[in-house]
């Protein structure tokens, strides 16, 4: 069974996996390293490259914080913990848990790739309160739902070359989302993947002296430290006496469904009336509007603030290092060249293949799926022009390598761990197999589909 197949991989990366930051460290000397000696430039260019890319990820590092921290807060307001238990509540073992969780963060992932993170790991935590299951394979189901992302609503790569300007229009026009999104080999991927990943995460279940379970009171709205041994944190709907102008200030509901009812005003507006589009900033400010509303008082959501807020140490620190990591990539043309190194072995019929591949071993180095194509495009695209290539495939085949490898990559999984209270290690040799498998049908898909 796949439980006795993953359970050496779990073993391998617990072992071996260091810390997300010990990670990035390593990664930086790989790349710095690969750039002088492959690309033939000085370490002086290089250092250059890199330090003058460092801080070109501080929009994005903030709006993936937020993505934690509003996310979190919404999840520890009393309604939505009510909602997410009954939904739980639906599982009544840990095979059900397990495919229960993969499904949720397939479909919200699907929607939009920030909402899955959240989504997914705060039901996650919601079912472990309800079953006992272990808790390692349970955020691994969560987070492995977020492979289908660039195949849906919010895919990056599929919404630029929608829309018009983009970079490439000059060279290949506008392609409609029904050439990509919804074009049916891609539609017949994404619904493999929803009936196989459940099945796939549900017989990892490893047995019951193998597993690692959590103590229920040690998930309630808690971050940061690891779950196994982590605090009850203090209630926050609990309110301290009014002795002061300020302390009233604090618990007044008044100003906080003020606030929050201006926010959801806005928003249907903006959906209803100008017919905006779901992206980051209206996940991150959906979530933010709704916590300020469902928590009802300032001085509820400020004490489930401070929680959230410990989770974002390594999202702080680590996201720096990647955009270093990635002006060096783009910089020197490492990028360009491990591309144009399978485009050399490709045809019409394989680019799409060897397009996925490439993508995904580029993404372990740039994390990032719209940074990821203004690498690649240009080496792609004349490529499948050239072949004679189907140009949405070849694209779509881009954004699914991008998307498959992220289940290895810590730089996504940091906002899940967080919220979970795990090490990047738990999960990864879960995620590794899904990664094999799901590599295998994605390949099919793009190949012959």
């Amino acid at each position: 069974m796949l439980n006795k197949a993953a359970k050496p991989l779990v073993k391998l990366v617990d072992r071996f996996l260091p810390d997300p930051y010990i990670f990035v460290l390593l990664l930086t000397l790989v790349v710095l390293i690969a750039a002088v000696v492959a690309e033939h430039k000085t370490p002086l260019e290089v250092i250059n490259y890199w330090g003058d890319g460092f801080w070109t990820l501080l929009s994005f590092s903030m709006q993936m914080l937020l993505v934690l921290v509003a996310g979190f807060m919404l999840a520890s307001s009393p309604p939505i913990k009510k909602l997410l238990d009954a939904i739980a509540g639906l599982a009544k073992s840990a095979p059900q848990a397990i495919m229960l969780v993969t499904l949720v963060s397939l479909a919200a992932s699907w929607i939009n790739w920030g909402f899955g993170l959240v989504v997914g790991a705060l039901f996650a935590k919601a079912l472990a309160r309800k079953v006992k299951v272990d808790y390692r394979l349970l955020v691994a189901s969560a987070y492995s739902g977020f492979v289908v992302w660039h195949g849906g609503l919010a895919g990056s790569i599929p919404l630029t070359i929608a829309t018009a300007g983009h970079f490439s229009e000059a060279q290949i026009g506008i392609i409609p989302t029904s050439d990509t999104i919804f074009a049916s080999f891609n539609l017949l991927l994404v619904a493999i993947l929803f009936v196989v990943m459940p099945l796939v995460n549900r017989f990892m279940l490893p047995e019951d002296k193998d597993s690692i379970y959590v103590d229920p009171s040690a998930l309630d709205d808690k971050v940061s430290e690891p779950a196994v041994s982590a605090l009850n944190p203090e209630n926050v709907s609990e309110r301290q006496p009014e002795s002061r102008p300020a302390d009233k200030l604090e618990n007044s509901r008044l100003l906080g469904w003020s606030v929050g009812g201006a926010g959801l005003v806005y928003l249907g507006y903006y959906f209803w009336v100008q017919g905006g589009s779901l992206n980051l900033n209206l996940v991150n400010f959906l979530f933010l509007f709704l916590a300020i509303l469902l928590h009802q008082t300032p001085r509820s959501l400020l004490t489930s603030l401070n929680e959230a807020i410990k989770g974002g140490a390594g999202i702080v620190i680590q996201f720096p290092f990647y955009a270093g990591i990635m002006a060096v990539m783009v910089q020197s043309g490492l990028a360009q060249s491990i591309s144009e190194g399978f485009v050399a072995i490709a045809s019409a019929e394989s680019l799409p293949f060897w397009s996925f591949i490439s993508a995904g071993i580029v993404n372990i180095f740039v994390p990032s799926g719209g940074g990821q194509w203004a690498v690649q495009a240009p080496i792609m695209l004349p490529a499948a022009q050239a072949l004679g290539a189907d140009v949405a495939r070849v694209a779509m085949a881009v954004a699914w390598g991008d998307a498959w490898t992220n289940l290895i990559q810590p730089f996504w999984a940091l906002p899940v761990l967080a919220i979970a209270g795990l090490k990047a290690r738990d999960i990864m040799g879960f995620c590794l197999m899904q990664l094999m498998i799901t590599g295998v049908i994605i390949s099919i898909a793009l190949s012959w589909f």
